[in-house]
């Protein structure tokens, strides 16, 4: 079995470790973009060439299905991804996870590029999924950025700026950049106020993995000790075959993919 995953850049480890989890045989293709970083402020068409771009050299490699770990790229090029791909090859798109959040009941937090806080998509979810619902919205700008850099010192000024514009009294947060995801419990200790519940962060790698695996119609495997992390991990950065940026094996899901995988160097 075989997962490519895409974005611009390592938040699609997220997704990535998600998969291998779930079943740690699966070999991965990592296709991310450094070279055209950061998505967020191109347009449209400029960001629909990059998506295919990636996608087409992740799907050389004849993967089972496609998952694009990227919000922008999902909000944007979703449709011409599964025109150029489907049926062939299943494409699974990433939306933040605004629905389970709204479902545990308000006040929620969404945390969110600042090209997409505000956006007429996210507004969308909000009202189909979180009405009645208290919601804020919260750019945080900077933080991608910081997190694909590994940068500790950025990473911990951007959660803490957009911390300040979280209101004290929510429930819960939605993490709605995959890049977001690598850095969960930083924002959790950021956010969380004495004497109220403990804080719920709703993320998508769990949910976008899961998706793959339906679509693929394989079931996820148990875990088995160390030994059982051995799918292959194959990383292409735009188009380039390459090891691992130095930068993913900062974060606990980079080295989790880095074990036992005889690719990462070829």
């Amino acid at each position: 079995m075989k997962i490519a995953l895409m974005d611009s850049g390592i938040g699609l480890l997220a997704a990535a470790a998600a998969v291998r989890r779930l079943v740690p045989e699966a070999e991965l293709v990592l296709s991310s973009d450094p070279d055209g970083m950061p998505w967020g402020p191109r347009d449209t068409a400029d960001l629909t060439e990059r998506s295919l771009a990636v996608a087409e050299a992740a799907a050389a490699h004849r993967p089972d299905a496609l998952i694009v770990a990227c919000n922008t790229a999902s909000v944007h090029t979703l449709p011409a991804l599964r025109a150029r791909f489907e049926p062939d090859l299943p494409v699974i798109g990433t939306v933040p996870a605004i629905k389970p959040a709204a479902a545990g009941g308000g006040p929620i937090a969404i945390w969110a590029t600042p090209a997409t806080t505000g956006s007429p998509y996210q507004r969308g979810l909000i009202a189909e999924f979180a009405g009645g619902v208290e919601v804020t919205e919260v750019p945080c700008w900077g933080l991608a950025d910081a997190v694909q850099a590994a940068d500790e010192d950025a990473v911990a000024r951007a959660v803490a700026a957009a911390a300040a514009l979280t209101p004290p009294d929510v429930r819960a947060v939605v993490l709605g950049c995959t890049h977001y995801e690598l850095v969960a419990e930083r924002i959790r200790a950021a956010v969380q106020r004495p004497g109220l519940p403990p804080l719920v962060l709703h993320g998508s790698a769990g949910a976008v993995a899961a998706q793959a695996l339906r679509r693929t119609g394989r079931a996820a495997g148990a875990r088995t000790g160390a030994a059982a992390y051995r799918g292959a991990v194959r990383v292409i950065l735009s188009g380039r075959e390459a090891a691992l940026p130095p930068a993913a094996l900062a974060y606990a899901e980079g080295r989790l993919l880095a074990q036992g995988s005889p690719a990462l160097g070829h």
